[in-house]
């Protein structure tokens, strides 16, 4: 936190050389921090992205199943949401992290879509699909055709229907939303 830019912390980090246990920490402690804000900093983000760039194992621990343990406690759980939201939904757009991770979650079960969980995917896909038409195509298209990722997508298709697109007013995120489909069956992975 005390860098001068991402560059710095990510050379901050690097010189910590932390291994085994202690390198699962980095992440889930800039997560932490990014909860932290009262708005979305950016920073945490591009650090976050630098990170995951060199080493791919980082890139676990941002899974919504690794970052479950997050707490949300009163007024602050919908700024610390919205936060992760944002984070999550940056990470995606620069394809630091990939729709993929969230197989862990199953988007289409009522019992495990709380309010909460329901709140914090609305604000992650509102976010993606905030884009523009190419990076929403290019960020669901990279799971489109992999077989064992059926369910996510059609998790994926569900979820949006029911909790982004029909409390939407607006012609947005609709006509996003058909773009998302359209990749989400774009087989051959051709990207824009």
């Amino acid at each position: 936190m005390s860098a001068e830019d991402y560059v710095d912390g990510f050379d901050k980090i690097l010189w910590l050389d932390f291994s085994g246990k202690q390198d699962q920490q980095i992440m889930r402690i800039i997560v932490d921090c990014c909860l932290q804000e009262k708005t979305f900093n950016m920073y945490y983000m591009v650090l976050a992205s630098k990170i995951c760039n060199h080493d791919k194992n980082h890139k676990l621990i941002l899974a919504p199943g690794s970052i479950q343990g997050v707490r949300y406690n009163g007024v602050e759980m919908l700024n610390r949401s919205m936060n992760l939201a944002k984070l999550a939904a940056e990470m995606l757009v620069n394809f630091s992290l990939s729709l993929a991770t969230l197989k862990v979650v199953n988007l289409a079960n009522p019992v495990e879509m709380t309010p909460k969980r329901i709140m914090h995917f609305q604000m992650l896909f509102e976010t993606l699909m905030q884009t523009d038409d190419a990076l929403v195509w290019n960020v669901f298209t990279r799971i489109a055709g992999i077989p064992e990722l059926e369910i996510l997508r059609d998790g994926i298709v569900l979820f949006i229907k029911q909790h982004v697109i029909a409390k939407d007013t607006g012609k947005e995120l609709p006509g996003r939303f058909k773009i998302a489909k359209k990749a989400l069956d774009n087989a051959a992975g051709v990207l824009m």
